[in-house]
């Protein structure tokens, strides 16, 4: 039988009873005009050839519970909504890949200041064994308790300029060695 003589609602009869070969006619037919619906959305011809494929494995699974009136049109329609179900799903892909990167980013920056901290309580630690005890201990009170150089006089009993020249020498001494953390930014 020749399936090259039917038409198309000839062929859409007989597909429904799962003739193979109408299936081949309709194939034959369609493939082209589909895939070049389907190249034209995607600009690729792997992407295209899948779509076609998985356009006829529908038409075939569905075979009989289609409602086809014009098979051209039905065709046409089925594949420009594969398309946009794929550009949907590329877009969501592309996001979601977007969202990791960006996730990583963050994860690998919030990691990186955590290093860099510690690499700088670290050096300060060594920059602050490099000063006599007494300044060390006016230092901390001034920038890690924030007393105020009246308050670190009176709780000492030193005078307000042996503070501040405590302080003045260590913020020196590590200005110098804290050098290579200093960043313009």
């Amino acid at each position: 039988m020749r399936f090259t003589q039917h038409t198309d609602d000839e062929l859409i009869g007989l597909l429904r009873t799962g003739n193979s070969q109408a299936f081949e006619e309709i194939y034959r037919r369609y493939w082209y005009k589909l895939f070049g619906v389907a190249y034209h959305e995607t600009g690729t011809r792997e992407e295209a050839e899948e779509l076609v494929h998985d356009l006829f494995e529908q038409l075939w699974n569905r075979r009989q519970q289609a409602v086809i009136r014009h098979l051209s049109t039905y065709l046409v329609v089925s594949m420009k909504h594969l398309v946009i179900n794929y550009i949907k799903s590329q877009i969501t892909h592309r996001k979601y890949q977007e969202y990791l990167i960006f996730n990583e980013l963050k994860q690998s920056m919030a990691t990186e200041d955590v290093v860099h901290f510690a690499d700088l309580s670290k050096a300060v630690d060594e920059a602050m064994k490099k000063l006599p005890e007494k300044s060390v201990a006016i230092f901390k009170l001034s920038r890690f308790e924030n007393q105020s150089v009246r308050e670190i006089a009176q709780h000492m009993n030193l005078s307000e300029k042996a503070v501040e020249y405590h302080i003045t020498k260590s913020l020196k001494l590590l200005k110098e060695q804290l050098k290579t953390f200093h960043s313009d930014n």
